[in-house]
């Protein structure tokens, strides 16, 4: 068992770290909890008080994504490898990832072996909808920075994991090859779909509008001389034909409010968070609009301005969670909360936590928390904090 860590209290909300005696909790969902420790997996069935389901797991320590689904199976991966299990651990096998025609998708040979590619990583804590009476799993990577250079694509799964394809590939991003080095670089490898003209360093993130029945997604990071990094998507998906139409709505420079994640729908309406940079003036914040009007900036209203570059939020029963980009804020380890629906607003220093950037944030646990992951830097993994709203 797990210790209790302490717990800590601002005007808005509870938080605490994760046990420094237990697993890295990876993801939650409900009352279960997915995480690891060296060379083993592990799944709590109690918000991580217990830990009764592990499995040896060599490469643990490079786990970059994980997913608990709503049947139960956890799709996971290390940096360039799927995996499934479906049975609370008792067995994983590794997933072959599938183009659109159904032919297996290879991974590249990296040019350096300790530096494969982030090929599953991702920004947002939500990766899967109810879509239709059925569960699709739909997650795109952010990539090119830590691990290797990768190719970037959107994933998707309508199976319960037992099936992961790709859903878009973006094309090759000559700014991002595979050079051995940790991010890429401008000589090596290209990577990425060469009939597709549409380039990006990684995904921001990939959220589902249940009005719509349509997917959206967001990529940075760049203004290049063959176009921009920064484009919005909107992609649709044919059960049937279990084909996808996706189109690029809106490209434009790393300054705009289009440099942005936490993609998020609430009653139709489309929310969002700017880590608008690069030459001033930047237009950042908290945006909202319909749907339809995200390619005219006229029609954004701005909710809050936190004045730092902030990529990640999560909206919940009436709560806005979000934070500030760590390097890129005077704040330590900076957090934004709304409380009742973006009326009003707060922000908070854990300052004692370190400076840190909290990213992957998953919805409220069976005991109310939310689950983040705090990085160093801009997204290298150190600790696990806990959210719980005063409300």
């Amino acid at each position: 068992m797990a210790s209790e860590q302490q717990i800590s209290s601002t005007e808005h909300f509870w938080y605490r770290l994760q046990p420094a005696d237990g697993p890295y909790i990876d993801s939650q969902r409900d009352n279960r909890a997915f995480g690891y420790t060296d060379g083993k997996i592990h799944l709590s069935e109690d918000c991580g008080r217990t830990w009764p389901h592990r499995a040896v797991f060599p490469n643990a320590k490079n786990i970059t994504f994980s997913c608990i689904l709503k049947n139960g199976n956890i799709v996971f991966s290390t940096r360039s490898k799927l995996f499934l299990s479906k049975n609370n651990l008792k067995t994983v096998k590794q997933i072959t990832v599938k183009n659109a025609d159904g032919s297996d998708y290879i991974p590249h040979k990296p040019q350096n072996p300790d530096c494969p590619g982030w090929y599953f990583h991702t920004l947002p804590g939500i990766n899967s909808w109810d879509v239709n009476g059925v569960e699709m799993l739909v997650w795109g990577n952010y990539c090119n920075v830590l691990g290797g250079a990768s190719p970037v694509n959107i994933y998707y799964s309508v199976d319960g994991g037992e099936t992961v394809k790709i859903a878009y590939a973006f094309g090759q991003d000559p700014y991002f090859r595979d050079n051995g080095s940790e991010g890429g670089g401008p000589t090596g490898t290209l990577l990425g779909d060469p009939r597709n003209p549409v380039i990006c360093r990684h995904t921001h993130t990939v959220a589902y509008n249940p009005v719509e029945n349509a997917f959206y997604s967001c990529t940075g990071d760049g203004d290049r001389k063959e176009g921009f990094e920064c484009h919005w998507l909107r992609g649709t998906y044919d059960a049937k034909q279990d084909k996808w139409d996706w189109k690029v709505i809106i490209s434009d420079h790393l300054n705009s409010n289009y440099k942005a994640g936490g993609i998020s729908f609430v009653d139709g309406q489309l929310y969002w968070i700017s880590d608008s940079n690069g030459p001033e003036p930047y237009d950042r914040g908290i945006f909202r609009c319909a749907p339809a009007d995200i390619g005219d900036r006229k029609k954004h209203t701005l909710l809050f301005n936190p004045g730092v570059e902030s990529g990640a939020m999560i909206i919940q029963d009436g709560v806005f969670l979000a934070s500030h980009c760590g390097p890129a804020s005077p704040l330590k380890c900076g957090f934004i909360i709304s409380l009742d629906g973006g009326r009003t607003w707060a922000q908070h220093d854990l300052k004692e936590l370190g400076t840190r950037s909290p990213t992957r944030l998953h919805e409220k646990n069976s005991e109310g928390w939310f689950r983040c992951d705090l990085r160093t830097g801009w997204i290298k993994q150190a600790e696990v904090l806990f959210i719980k709203p005063k409300c």
